[in-house]
């Protein structure tokens, strides 16, 4: 958690009054809008993440555990929330678009790019070789990474916002249920993540996951995407 630390912004009412708002950061629940995201929103939560922050966010699946890519210690965190080994843990993250997707991982061949494009944004999890501008602690043993492109725009505008990816992870547990209410979120695990983001009530599937580091593509967990490619 980060602690003690308040963030100040600066709201012009009108062209002559200007107000601040002092924000503490624990335990905060955010309302960002679905399709029109609020610029003084995002810039919180960019703030959050740059700072070393963890979030819940929405996406097009379940909601997220996300922290900054380039945040070891908030990584570390968000794995021991989850109880699960760094070094050993699948982890994967969320790009803004193909050409982020691109920069992190390599051995993309055309007719892949080309399935990539379909897919995507969706819910989708695709496995790749890993570039060397994946942080190490995200690389799994097999030097691969699991990247995302949600068709969430909140999200998206999260990774513009930061200008970077953002760690997607899946809370712990099976009970899917209590991840859907960002105010059950808050509820259960205020204590833990700095920031809840409330996009709406989210799904109960996650991403379909397919492994994409050999030429037969494999299928390792059905979700909410559809393979038909």
């Amino acid at each position: 958690m980060i602690e003690n630390i308040i963030f100040f912004y600066q709201i012009k009412a009108n062209f002559k009054e200007i107000k601040w708002v002092f924000i503490p950061l624990n335990f905060m629940l955010i309302s960002i809008h679905p399709t029109h995201p609020q610029p003084r929103q995002l810039a919180m939560v960019t703030d959050c993440l740059q700072s070393g922050g963890i979030i819940a966010y929405p996406t097009d699946t379940i909601y997220g555990l996300g922290c900054s890519i380039f945040k070891p210690d908030a990584i570390e965190k968000i794995c021991a929330i989850k109880k699960v080994d760094p070094e050993k843990a699948n982890l994967s993250f969320i790009c803004a678009d193909l050409s982020d997707l691109s920069l992190y991982a390599k051995s993309i061949d055309n007719s892949l790019f080309r399935i990539l494009k379909k897919a995507l944004p969706g819910p989708f999890t695709f496995i790749l070789p890993a570039s060397k501008e994946v942080p190490k602690i995200l690389q799994s043993k097999k030097k691969t990474i699991g990247l995302r492109i949600p068709d969430n725009l909140i999200a998206l505008s999260i990774i513009k916002s930061l200008g970077h990816p953002i760690l997607s992870a899946s809370f712990p547990g099976e009970e899917v249920e209590e991840y859907t209410d960002p105010e059950v979120i808050q509820e259960n695990w205020g204590k833990q993540i700095d920031m809840v983001i409330d996009g709406g009530i989210g799904g109960i599937n996650p991403s379909t996951v397919v492994d994409c580091t050999t030429d037969d593509y494999e299928i390792i967990r059905q979700g909410a995407g559809v393979w038909d490619f």
